[in-house]
């Protein structure tokens, strides 16, 4: 030991203790095992069979992750927060902590130079066998010399296991105002010698993959950064799901439109199209075509593709009697939209649509006074399911193209943009200041958790909807001129379509709702009062509950890595003359204005409430509604 110190002396201006320190990691570096007689035996079970039982993705997930810092830094709150969310996430976790070990494993263990050293050396071994296990170990220890974090790396490392430092970075003067232990008091009362940051020092890490607390975060958005790396590093899977397109590769693109146009063909329907378009782009990923009967059995029965995907809404391709004929037995076909071949389907399998059940299930009813429903029983009695290769990126020439971003084109945006929280409104409406408040109190707690850059997707419903719906131009126009009043700040928003059909399906739509914004890179989803809802098409009565579609979502397994934010009721509050959260105790004080009333307003070109919606909004909704009754009562004359 003399030896050794007077070497590192000789190299460094070290303090006695940390020359200690260092000196003790040396000679255990090199100390031999020192029972005699035994022999090491490999493991019958791979990581890999441990990854299949224990992973959430079937991945060896197993790793070290090592919190360091000062007493008092938020190292144990961090990793037990981390461990939380792992184990939200289905990852195999555990978090070991310092004062713990020391009550068990290491409770023979003092706090001398040689005894630390010691707590370290098998916190390190435990800590790889966890790993080794499958399982990520969360270590917070205080491990204050550079020293005894390289011995926990290399033994990770001879192992071939991944280990990575978290530099819990809190300031000093913080650890010490927080003293949740009374130590520092302690320490500075002279009443605990050697106390690590008063008399005895931390050395800051010199390799740490991660470092956080030295400004201050919130511990959520510590967290996020910690899952961050691990996804980045693909030791951890992603939240948000993997992203499939379903468009054939430029340098083949050739080839398949010849194969295309030789092969059986299948015309499809401007419903159907959209459809195409939301499996292309990877809004339904991992979906890779229009699905077979055993994927739209498992979606009707039990909202989901497989255990962990949720998929509540049928992604279907009808055909008739004459097309299955046609088709069936072929191991491609073309699907035609408007004479144009669109894309080629894999191996078709064709069966029954069982619509009287499908309608059920989705709907709660098989009414054909349900616009969807009866489009379902209008099509033929057979769906075709299979694999899908897309020629081409789906475009409309509405003028309206340019809002039609992708998944994986939405991600980038967001990447570039530099947000660290994408939250999700999902409308079929104009925008009043009900939802505008709903979406600013949003930004303004995200901000309150320590999220910096909060970003909305706003994002409407661009495919198929009822008769009655304002058309897709109309709420685009109007979204526009909310955000250039700057009712919602556009340097905080991104405006995109979601090509998706509307089905009015309530509870069970909401799910599709919120799992393709998931796909989109979203992470909190805003849930509206009676989502995807529509009056009852025979009695006098919505069709769903109002506060199901909320309920359920957020109890709906397979949204992982989304927050559901429930709606909070907004009306008019008389006395504020603005748009209000409705409070039940003030009732007297606030008018609520109906989708019904609203188009009422519209119609007959009365104004609405001074701050109901923004003047500018509102001048191109009622000109709508004014064009549309002018049109209405010329077409009756």
């Amino acid at each position: 030991m003399r030896s050794i110190t007077r070497i590192l002396q000789s190299i460094s201006i070290l303090d006695p203790k940390t020359l200690k320190q260092c000196a003790f990691f040396v000679k255990m570096a090199s100390t031999p095992v020192k029972a005699t007689n035994i022999t090491k035996v490999k493991h019958t079970v791979t990581r890999k069979k441990r990854a299949e039982l224990l992973g959430v993705d079937s991945k060896f997930n197993g790793c070290t992750v090592w919190f360091t810092g000062l007493s008092g830094a938020g190292k144990t709150t961090l990793s037990f927060a981390v461990e939380a969310e792992l184990t939200r996430r289905g990852v195999p976790c555990y978090g070991l902590d310092g004062d713990n070990c020391r009550t068990g494993l290491n409770k023979n263990l003092g706090f001398s130079p040689e005894d630390r050293g010691e707590n370290i050396r098998r916190v390190a071994e435990v800590s790889k066998l966890f790993a080794d296990g499958g399982i990520v170990a969360l270590s917070s220890f205080i491990s204050p010399y550079n020293a005894d974090r390289k011995l926990a790396r290399d033994l990770h490392a001879a192992a071939d296991l991944p280990f990575v430092v978290c530099h819990v970075a809190t300031p000093l003067d913080v650890c010490e105002a927080r003293d949740p232990k009374g130590l520092y008091k302690k320490a500075r009362a002279g009443e605990i010698k050697g106390f690590t940051g008063v008399d005895s020092a931390y050395e800051v890490p010199e390799n740490a993959e991660i470092t956080v607390g030295a400004n201050g975060e919130s511990i959520d958005v510590c967290v996020r950064k910690v899952c961050d790396y691990l996804e980045e590093r693909e030791i951890i899977p992603g939240t948000h799901p993997k992203i499939t397109e379903l468009f054939v590769p430029q340098s083949e693109r050739a080839a398949k439109v010849a194969e295309a146009a030789g092969l059986p063909k299948l015309n499809i329907d401007k419903v159907s199209m959209q459809w195409l378009q939301v499996l292309a782009e990877g809004w339904a990923s991992p979906l890779t075509g229009f699905m077979r009967e055993s994927e739209f059995l498992r979606c009707l029965h039990f909202n989901s593709l497989d255990a962990h995907t949720n998929q509540s809404v049928p992604i279907v391709l009808p055909c008739n009697d004459e097309e299955k004929a046609a088709i069936s037995g072929k191991e491609a076909i073309t699907l035609v939209y408007e004479g144009k071949d669109v894309a080629i389907m894999r191996t078709p399998e064709v069966f029954d649509a069982i619509k009287e059940e499908r309608c059920a299930r989705q709907f709660g009813l098989h009414h054909k006074g349900h616009p969807y429903v009866d489009m379902v029983y209008a099509y033929g009695d057979f769906l075709v399911g299979g694999d899908l290769e897309v020629l081409e990126e789906i475009k409309w020439n509405d003028g309206l193209d340019e809002f039609r971003k992708t998944p994986l084109q939405l991600r980038a945006e967001f990447k570039e943009l530099g947000c660290d929280a994408v939250y999700a409104f999902q409308l079929r409406n104009p925008i009043h200041n009900g939802h505008a408040l709903l979406m600013q109190d949003t930004h303004e707690k995200l901000i309150a958790r320590g999220f910096k850059k909060p970003v909305l997707l706003l994002h409407p419903l661009g495919g198929w909807t009822k008769e009655d719906d304002v058309p897709l131009p109309v709420r685009i126009q109007q979204h526009k001129a909310v955000l250039a009043e700057r009712v919602l700040k556009p340097e905080n928003t991104v405006l995109a379509i979601f090509p998706s059909p509307m089905v009015y399906a309530g509870p069970t739509e909401v799910q599709w709702h919120a799992k393709s914004r998931e796909n989109a890179g979203a992470s909190f989803y805003i849930v509206g009062r009676d989502p995807a809802g529509m009056g009852h098409p025979v009695e006098d009565r919505n069709m769903f509950q109002a506060h199901h579609g909320r309920e359920v979502l957020q109890m709906a397994p397979g949204l992982k890595s989304l927050e559901i934010i429930p709606f909070r009721v907004a009306a008019y509050n008389d006395k504020k003359g603005a748009m209000d959260f409705f409070d039940p105790a003030k009732k007297e004080d606030f008018t609520f204005i109906s989708g019904t009333k609203m188009r009422k307003f519209a119609r007959t070109g009365e104004m609405p409430p001074d701050g109901f919606m923004c003047p500018s909004g509102w001048k191109i909704v009622s000109e709508f509604y004014l064009n549309r009754a002018k049109e209405a009562a010329a077409a009756a004359k």
